[in-house]
C-alpha cells in the first residue's frame, strides 16, 4: 500500500489557495531556507506514515466547508513533490470521489516532466520563488535557483495555473534591481493568476531553538507595510516592462 510521510495537517486553511482548504504538510525538503518557519519538516525520515485512504478519511468530514467556499485540498511541506507518487494518488482520488479542487504548494525544485502525472491532477500550483539572483539564492537556501525558474517556465509553457509567492526579507531579497528582475521574469510567464508578496516573520524561530540550531536571520526585522507596498510597486513595474516588450 502506497504511504506518505506526513508532518502535519490543517483542516481549516485559508491562505494556501482559494477558499477554505484541507492542508496536508508533507515531510522532507532538500532546501535549507534561512527563514524557514518549519525546519522540523526538513528531515526525510521523520513524520507519520499515512495511506491515501487515511488522509481521505481526515478530509471527508469537512467537505461541505471546502465545497461551499470554493476551496479544496492543498498539499504543502516540506516539499510535496519529493513524494510525488503519493500526492498524485491522493489528488486523483480526491477528484474521483468528490471532484475536489487540488493545489500543490512547491518550491519548484523538481522537474516538470518528472512529475507530470502529479501536475496533470493539479488545478493550481503555488510556486515559491525565493530569490531571482542565483548567488543570493544559494546563500539563502543552499541551492541554485535554475530548477525553480525552469519549473515556472514549464508551467507557463504547459498552460498551468499558478500563483507566484515571494517572501520579502529585509536585507536579503529586497534589493530594488532584484525585485524589478523578479517582476520582469514573472511578467514573461503565462498562467500567473496572482503574485503574493509575503512579509517575512519570525514566528518559526522557536522551532530552530527547540532543535538546538542557531537561527541564521537573528535580528532581521519583518518588513513594514510601507516597505511591502514599495516592493510590490517595483515588482509590478518590472512586470509591466516585460509586458511592453512582449
Amino acid at each position: 500500500m502506497l504511504k506518505g510521510r506526513i508532518h502535519s495537517l490543517e483542516t481549516f486553511g485559508t491562505v494556501d489557495g482559494p477558499g477554505i482548504r484541507f492542508v496536508l504538510f508533507m515531510q522532507g525538503c532538500l532546501l535549507k531556507c534561512q527563514y524557514c518557519h518549519n525546519p522540523d519538516t526538513w528531515s526525510l525520515t521523520d513524520g507519520k506514515e499515512m495511506s491515501v485512504e487515511e488522509v481521505l478519511a481526515e478530509i471527508e468530514p469537512y467537505l461541505n466547508y471546502y465545497r461551499s467556499s470554493g476551496g479544496g485540498l492543498t498539499v504543502s511541506g516540506g516539499e510535496a513533490t519529493l513524494q510525488a507518487p503519493f500526492v498524485t494518488e491522493l489528488f486523483r482520488e480526491a477528484k474521483k470521489r468528490w471532484n475536489l479542487h487540488t493545489t500543490l504548494d512547491t518550491n519548484g525544485y523538481n522537474e516538470g516532466d518528472k512529475i507530470r502525472d502529479l501536475l496533470d491532477v493539479t488545478d493550481l500550483v503555488l510556486l515559491d520563488l525565493k530569490h531571482i539572483d542565483n548567488e543570493k539564492h544559494i546563500k539563502l537556501t543552499g541551492k541554485p535557483n535554475d530548477r525553480m525558474l525552469n519549473m515556472a517556465k514549464w508551467l507557463s509553457d504547459h498552460d498551468r495555473k499558478m500563483w507566484i509567492r515571494h517572501v520579502l526579507v529585509p536585507g536579503i531579497n529586497d534589493d530594488e534591481s532584484d525585485l524589478r528582475n523578479l517582476g520582469r521574469f514573472v511578467g514573461g510567464l503565462n498562467g500567473v493568476e496572482k503574485l503574493e508578496l509575503l512579509p517575512y516573520h519570525q514566528m518559526g524561530i522557536y522551532k530552530w531553538q527547540e532543535l538546538g540550531w542557531t537561527y541564521p536571520l537573528e535580528g532581521v526585522p519583518s518588513p513594514t507595510s510601507d516597505e511591502v507596498n514599495w516592493a510590490t510597486k517595483v515588482i509590478e513595474e518590472g512586470r509591466q516592462e516585460t509586458a511592453v516588450v512582449v
